[in-house]
């Protein structure tokens, strides 16, 4: 029989082994869901190839259908996992499989793509698909696919809003019906480190704190996203587009430089020029200026600054809109500095003030005829004055 001190230390250490053991598999599930291999999906070998239109178009469970109604919806399969002895816990930056300082893909990455049906519904006009997909440890992203009703391989538009936007406008049925109307279809999401993106961190942690990584990541996103709609075989990868705004806008010319898939870029307010940008900016908190500012930070940066490659992405129409008063996240310098950068076949508009963007573009109705038009064979007809009235809401939202 022990002495009752050491008895208490044996269950102490005991309890201690069950939670630690318990707190690594919770980390493990809610850090990696279930998700399959898209051949695995459609019941292939495993290989990667397409999922066939019946297993598109149907849900595989009950967990898979119509999400709407739902913020995230259940994950069929999911499991807990727990490690096994010597099994290490998956890493979210591995830098011999991927390098975030480069917009470049390396090869490792452009192996891997994993993707889950989530769920499908039709409504007047457009099809709305949810797919997890993932190709990064402890990173699925959530990815919505709107699809014009009744057209064939229709050109595509990808949607990438700026920090800190959502997932939450692709579920409402008026502003897909925006994004399609013209025959062109969407693909949404959201950049590393945002929204449904945004787990497994310490709370203090940002878009801005980690910006190698939320751009370096979702630029390889970007990338990766384009091969798998190029997998899917159902979209014209010739007549590819990317809107983006203010990040997301940042992104979509790191993506056009190193991909000549995106045939058209329209971008609003993007960020760049980062020692500028960095002190400048007001959506940089004061007592954390200066740590951006460091040459260790900056370094990080150097090689993923948008005022770097805007003259050499690949898109052959480009637009560059912005805001001039009224948005102070893109500081005047930076907006004069990306122009002088800007690449001969960019068409560049200027908007006095929020009152000038609402009534000329808002009013009018033409958020995304622009680039509708430059991916489509026909200048779509579509208006999208809530789209725009929405988009100015978020912006003039922002910290200023």
């Amino acid at each position: 029989m022990w002495p009752d001190p050491e008895r208490k230390m044996v269950v102490f250490l005991l309890f201690l082994l069950c939670f630690h053991t318990n707190s690594s598999a919770q980390q493990v599930s809610a850090a990696s869901p279930a998700v399959q291999d898209v051949g695995k999906s459609a019941g292939s070998q495993g290989t990667g190839t397409p999922l066939p239109p019946s297993a598109k178009e149907k849900p595989s469970s009950a967990a898979s259908q119509p999400v709407e109604d739902k913020d995230i919806p259940s994950l069929p399969g999911a499991t807990v996992r727990v490690l096994k002895e010597g099994e290490k816990l998956p890493q979210r930056k591995d830098t011999e499989y991927e390098d975030w300082s480069r917009p470049e893909l390396t090869p490792a990455v452009k192996g891997k793509l994993e993707a889950d049906p989530m769920g499908r519904v039709e409504r007047d006009g457009f099809t709305r698909e949810f797919w997890r997909v993932q190709w990064r440890e402890l990173d699925p992203i959530d990815l919505w696919v709107i699809k014009p009703a009744s057209v064939k391989n229709p050109p595509v538009v990808l949607y990438l809003y700026s920090y800190n936007g959502s997932n939450a406008r692709y579920k409402n049925d008026d502003f897909c019906k925006s994004l399609t109307r013209g025959g062109v279809a969407a693909v949404g999401f959201v950049s590393a480190v945002t929204g449904q993106r945004f787990h497994d961190r310490a709370v203090r942690q940002t878009f801005v704190s980690e910006l190698e990584e939320s751009l370096g990541a979702t630029t390889h996103d970007v990338q990766k996203i384009l091969d798998f709609l190029e997998m899917r075989g159902d979209m014209d990868m010739n007549r590819v587009g990317m809107w983006g705004d203010g990040s997301g806008a940042s992104i979509a010319i790191l993506a056009s430089a190193v991909d000549p898939r995106i045939k058209a870029l329209d971008l609003l307010d993007p960020w760049g020029d980062w020692p500028e940008w960095l002190a400048k900016s007001s959506l940089v908190l004061e007592d954390q200026r200066a740590e951006y500012l460091t040459p260790f930070f900056l370094s990080g940066v150097a090689d993923l600054d948008p005022l770097q490659y805007f003259s050499k992405v690949k898109a052959q129409k480009v637009r560059l809109q912005y805001i001039k008063d009224g948005i102070s996240i893109t500081p005047s310098i930076v907006r004069e500095n990306m122009e002088a950068a800007a690449p001969p076949n960019a068409e560049i508009v200027h908007y006095e003030n929020t009152e000038a963007f609402l009534e000329e573009v808002a009013t009018k109705g033409v958020g995304f005829d622009w680039i509708n038009a430059n991916v489509s064979t026909s200048n779509p007809q579509s208006k999208t004055r809530d789209s725009a009235q929405t988009l100015l809401k978020d912006k003039i939202s922002q910290p200023q």
